[in-house]
């Protein structure tokens, strides 16, 4: 009987032990809770904060991170403004931001190109037949005369990091572009 006994000890041991372990984790299930709510607590400072891409007729498009609760207009505001070709009409600046969102902000069109359509040339990017060389993509740019893939690439780094052209000759400013190439192209191109 004497290992009758050990068994039934060694069992009654294990019984209590266990019953202190869930007495334990019971106890200990309320730090558990208070772990978990101030760990929101940590997460709410970076949802206190949006980051949104802004792009399109804007002086230095780009990504820009703000306060939650802000509004387009704050978000262009950090990209330095609209540009003067900006069609404010069709964009909502009242509008709250969205982490992760993409603002385009979009550029006067022709009656035509308001409806969706392009111009005669084909071009969303164009007026009257001209290329926009603050919204032009490298396609465009590149049917330019003397604008070939290099250069229209260099034309795009340059309002990116430079900001939007504020008349056409400042494009001269861009590394390739002499006196002689921008006369072969300054009748093709606006801002």
């Amino acid at each position: 009987m004497s290992r009758m006994k050990k068994s039934l000890v060694i069992l009654l041991v294990l019984l209590v032990a266990a019953a202190l372990g869930t007495v334990w984790g019971l106890t200990r299930g309320g730090d558990g809770v208070e772990l978990a709510e101030s760990s929101q607590e940590t997460e709410e400072p970076t949802q206190g904060n949006v980051t949104v891409y802004v792009t399109g007729a804007v002086n230095k498009p780009g990504m820009v991170t703000l306060s939650a609760g802000s509004r387009i207009a704050d978000a262009v505001s950090a990209c330095g403004g609209l540009l003067p070709t900006a069609d404010s009409e069709h964009i909502n600046m009242a509008q709250e931001l969205k982490d992760g969102q993409q603002v385009k902000v979009p550029e006067k069109q022709g009656a035509a190109q308001k409806d969706g359509k392009a111009g005669a040339d084909g071009k969303s990017g164009a007026q009257g037949g001209l290329i926009n060389i603050n919204t032009a993509d490298e396609k465009e740019l590149d049917s330019l005369p003397g604008v070939g893939p290099s250069t229209a690439k260099r034309i795009i780094e340059y309002r990116e990091t430079e900001g939007a052209f504020q008349k056409p000759e400042d494009l001269k400013k861009v590394k390739g572009i002499g006196d002689g190439k921008y006369n072969k192209l300054k009748d093709k191109i606006c801002v």
